[in-house]
């Protein structure tokens, strides 16, 4: 694995084009076949490529949760009567360093967006799941995915369930389920997904993008394209770019598992540096190692090494997990006692010992002698009434801890296994055009899903769901900008031969006649500056 940037192809050396299009897409994950579909429902020419094989994709391994609300079909039934405005001001607050005006688009975008995904061939059970946990286990069609019900977020917006899961039973085959019919649709538009190919290196002319190069197996090429959407994913599998850029994920190394696929190396984040984009929030990791269900544990308490609590327990998991890793040493424990002992149903955590009294517990914790006790005895008087003063945790899991014997589960990184993931990537806009630092759009050059920055910018203030979510909205916003903004002007210049090169050129879509490149087509508009909200 390496950090080094790949120089970009100058186009005036390509000596032949394998195929023209008008957007190419590189990768074929959720970011990128919603990019493709949307491309190509505007009328263009496209061409997917992706170095693994079909739902081999990061996207296709998640549970299949989409972030979504503002008042979908799915919230009204359920009796949830969200906005877009309490979705924006709920994720402005947990995400304050991502644009406002991604915050805005995404929310009032999210019914439209929920239509789409229906489009795609199934419909979202209308019912709520209500209990605290990572996934339904049944095929519930929403439930709470973050931080929604945890203060201080509860008391700046409105709480309301956001996280949509397909009607897939289990944990898994969410994303794999929907990004399949995705694959379906891509199909019946008539647009190639060409599988084993991978980009090499983006081709430019001057400071516009008008292609890439590209490998499979011995044969190599390069494709002409007015646009270049890159969907290519995350690095959290390139140790090299861990080490420099998210340290916290190595964390993974003692005992863990990185959240990723093969080719998430950071190819695509190093691509769009190449020809000029720069990268935001490279630090930015999601760690999780959830210790519910059962949600009876959310009753314990989580102390540090100094036997004080650092965090509102009925907090999301990588929030409680991010608060965690900011203790001394990393050490902490979630404390219970006998009255709400419970083995977590994913098995991370180790049991460290029980303890028939409060002194032996802190003796066998290390913590400093009393110190336990008087956390738990000031925690213990307050949730006589339900209340917990310093964390504010729902009334609902705040009971006193006063039944021996007591038991505490291991939360330190090397006891307790974790999983993640990178959240940095490539400044874009709403649109997905890739930004240099000075703001301005590299042309012809678009980001999306897990190698572009958007809305998610740490575990801290993560939702299960912001990833499929983000990653189809706004792959779909840089493919239909893609598709319909006018070229640059040096992909409209001929740009060496068109005869094949390894490979024979052939159609790459039989999706309607697209528009010609910088022309208003019948019925197609022309994006402006403004939003697309």
């Amino acid at each position: 694995m390496t950090v080094n940037i790949p120089d970009p192809v100058v186009a005036g050396t390509v000596a032949s084009w394998s195929d023209e299009v008008d957007v190419l897409v590189i990768g074929a994950g959720m970011a990128g076949v919603a990019a493709a579909i949307d491309a190509a429902r505007a009328g263009a020419r496209v061409l997917v490529v992706d170095r693994g094989g079909r739902l081999s994709c990061t996207s296709a391994m998640a549970g299949g949760h989409f972030y979504l609300g503002g008042g979908t079909p799915v919230q009204q039934a359920a009796g949830f009567d969200d906005t877009p405005a309490e979705m924006a001001k709920y994720l402005e607050a947990v995400s304050p360093d991502c644009d406002p005006l991604k915050i805005r688009a995404y929310s009032e975008g999210s019914v439209e967006h929920f239509e789409w995904l229906e489009s795609l061939g199934f419909e979202f059970e209308r019912s709520y799941y209500p209990h605290k946990a990572v996934v339904q286990p049944g095929t519930e069609g929403v439930m709470f995915t973050g931080n929604e019900k945890v203060w201080p977020f509860k008391d700046i917006a409105a709480p309301a369930p956001r996280g949509h899961k397909p009607p897939v039973v289990g944990d898994l085959g969410g994303a794999s389920f929907v990004l399949d019919l995705a694959l379906k649709v891509l199909d019946e538009l008539g647009v190639e997904v060409r599988y084993d190919t991978g980009a090499t290196a983006l081709v430019a002319d001057g400071g516009d993008v008008v292609g890439a190069a590209w490998k499979r197996f011995d044969e190599i090429g390069a494709i002409r394209a007015s646009a270049v959407v890159i969907a290519a994913g995350g690095f959290v599998m390139n140790n090299e770019m861990v080490h420099t850029f998210a340290p916290a994920l190595e964390t993974l190394l003692d005992r863990g598992m990185a959240l990723g696929n093969t080719y998430d190396d950071g190819l695509g984040i190093r691509l769009g540096e190449s020809v000029g984009g720069v990268a935001d929030h490279m630090d930015g990791a999601f760690l999780t190692g959830p210790f519910y269900p059962p949600e009876e544990l959310v009753s314990g308490i989580c102390v540090n090494n100094r036997g004080e609590r650092f965090v509102a327990e009925d907090s999301y998991h990588s929030r409680t997990t991010a608060f965690v890793l900011d203790q001394d040493d990393q050490q902490a424990w979630l404390v219970l006692d006998s009255a709400h002992m419970a083995e977590p149903a994913y098995g991370l955590q180790p049991l460290v010992d029980g303890w028939e009294t409060i002194a032996e517990m802190e003796a066998g914790l290390g913590v400093p002698e009393g110190s336990l006790a008087r956390t738990l005895q000031t925690y213990n008087a307050a949730a006589q009434s339900g209340d917990d003063p310093a964390f504010h945790k729902s009334a609902e899991y705040v009971v006193p801890l006063d039944q021996p014997p007591y038991g505490a589960y291991d939360l330190r990184p090397g006891s307790c296994f974790y999983a993640g993931f990178t959240c940095g990537g490539l400044r874009v806009d709403h649109d997905g055009r890739v930004l240099r630092t000075d703001g301005s759009a590299v042309q012809g050059v678009y980001a999306a899903g897990a190698c572009a920055s958007n809305i998610s910018v740490d575990g801290r203030g993560y939702a299960s769901g912001i990833q499929l979510g983000e990653a189809s909205f706004f792959g779909r916003r840089a493919g239909r900008h893609a598709a319909l903004a006018p070229a640059p002007e040096a992909a409209k210049r001929n740009l060496g031969h068109t005869d094949s090169l390894t490979t024979t050129s052939r159609p790459v879509s039989t999706a309607p006649s697209a528009p010609r490149r910088g022309y208003r087509s019948p019925g197609v508009e022309v994006p402006q500056e403004e939003p697309w909200v």
